[in-house]
């Protein structure tokens, strides 16, 4: 009877034995395939992410990279240093610098035929070596990363210092860089391999499936956003949005497309950390500056200056992947173009408003928007006049005149408007004339 027992057992578990056996381990690969910036650190925070949504077993990077931002790839290191799965990557090409201390972060390294590692020396805008503060910072990086993954810390700072000097391996005056053999022999590569497959194989994973992190749409939206070209472009619409709103007040269609296009040209930005708060706070100053100028302040003096630079400094600054002023890391190329990009923006925002705003406000698609018909006198549309009776009299500013505004005479409110100059509040003015509805007053006194 108890035999029968255990084999009845043995049968009922043999379904569930099978299932745990022919379940598939779950292969998450990633792309690293770009120079390190804040776009390639939010991608690599949500491939993790995701590893973490579908229960990922394993973790794969695919690795091609000549390096970049040392920041961001310390976020990135510290990323996968958290993480609990195994992870491994895949050198096909180069890691290089950054490349070189993300690849020393994962759990296994495996290399093409022909691939290379090192050179981690820290770099600036132009390409040059970086002060020594920067070396001993990548140093000591490289040192804790590699001895946290039972790696020669010695030979992890050899990669970025030409001063050091190890025995048989490294000489004076050139930083370390391995091909897949040497990188083999010092225990930075545990193989050669074809593909990420033959990895799979190397560590007995046979049944699973291969899972593609891609980004998703609206992550794609926004890389599409942070292209120089569109941000000139969304720049060009801010401008011309808020110039046609203050033309046609009211409509409100040019004041909703530029907000829209302010905001489609921060938040790409702000998500991957290249705009940071006092980058935003720095524009939204300037743009109150210069309402400040046009709406409050008579004349055009510090305040519009100030807003218009603060303004355009800003839009460049939250291009940049600099951290409070210092464009040390940051490349030249990326300055340029972000200027340019912002310049342009500029330029053809004026060049819309002086050749194309007459235009653009007598299109079809302008006029079922805007009110532009008139009302003529021929059908039957009268407006009241105000007498001649009030020409010489006097009175007071109700408001600032600048040069529109309000006046008070005899008690009641006009509508009034000078030749040109700035009456303050409360300042004393005369009647010299009027235009249907509205007086043109003086300043006396």
């Amino acid at each position: 009877m108890r035999k029968l027992f255990l084999i009845s057992c043995l049968i009922g578990l043999l379904p569930i034995l099978l299932v745990a056996q022919n379940e598939k381990k779950k292969v998450m690969v990633m792309d690293i395939k770009a120079e390190i910036d804040p776009r390639v650190s939010r991608y690599v925070k949500l491939a993790l992410a995701n590893a973490e949504k579908i229960n990922a077993d394993y973790i794969i990077i695919d690795m091609d990279t000549f390096g970049g931002a040392l920041a961001d790839a310390k976020e990135i290191v510290d990323m996968l240093m958290d993480e609990k799965r195994p992870l491994w990557v895949f050198v096909n090409a180069d890691a290089a610098s950054a490349g070189a201390l993300i690849s020393i972060a994962c759990d296994s390294i495996y290399m093409s035929p022909g691939a290379t590692i090192g050179a981690a020396t820290v770099v600036n805008g132009t390409g040059e070596a970086a002060p020594d503060k920067y070396q001993s910072y990548m140093r000591s990086i490289m040192r804790s990363t590699a001895e946290e993954n039972g790696r020669d810390p010695r030979i992890a700072e050899g990669m970025v210092d030409e001063n050091i000097v190890i025995d048989s391996l490294k000489q004076a005056g050139k930083v370390i860089t391995f091909t897949t053999n040497e990188a083999i022999e010092n225990g930075y590569c545990e193989a050669k391999v074809e593909s990420i497959e033959e990895i799979l194989k190397r560590n007995k994973v046979v049944s699973y499936e291969m899972i593609k992190f891609d980004l998703g749409v609206s992550e794609k939206i926004i890389a599409i956003f942070l292209n120089p070209f569109i941000s000139g472009i969304l720049i060009l619409v801010i401008l011309g949005g808020i110039y046609f709103e203050l033309q046609t007040p009211g409509v409100g269609f040019p004041l909703f497309a530029a907000i829209t296009a302010l905001v489609l040209y921060l938040v790409p930005y702000y998500l991957t950390g290249l705009a940071e708060y006092w980058e935003i706070i720095a524009l939204f100053t300037g743009i109150v500056l210069l309402i400040v100028e046009i709406f409050v302040l008579p004349g055009f003096g510090i305040a519009g200056v100030a807003g218009i630079t603060l303004t355009l400094v800003s839009l460049v600054l939250i291009m940049l992947n600099n951290d409070f002023f210092n464009f040390e890391f940051v490349p030249l190329g990326d300055i340029i173009v972000a200027t340019f990009a912002t310049v342009g923006g500029l330029v053809g925002g004026i060049l819309l408003l002086f050749f194309g705003g007459a235009r653009i406000t007598k299109t079809k698609a302008f006029q079922r928007i805007a009110l532009t018909d008139t009302q003529e006198k021929s059908q039957g549309y009268t407006v009241n006049t105000l007498s001649d009776t009030l020409i010489a009299k006097k009175g007071s500013a109700y408001t600032v005149l600048r040069p529109g505004g309000k006046v008070m005479i005899d008690d009641e409110i006009y509508d009034a408007f000078t030749r040109g100059d700035y009456v303050e509040k409360g300042e004393p003015i005369e009647v010299i004339g009027n235009e249907g509805i509205t007086l043109k007053v003086k300043r006396i006194g």
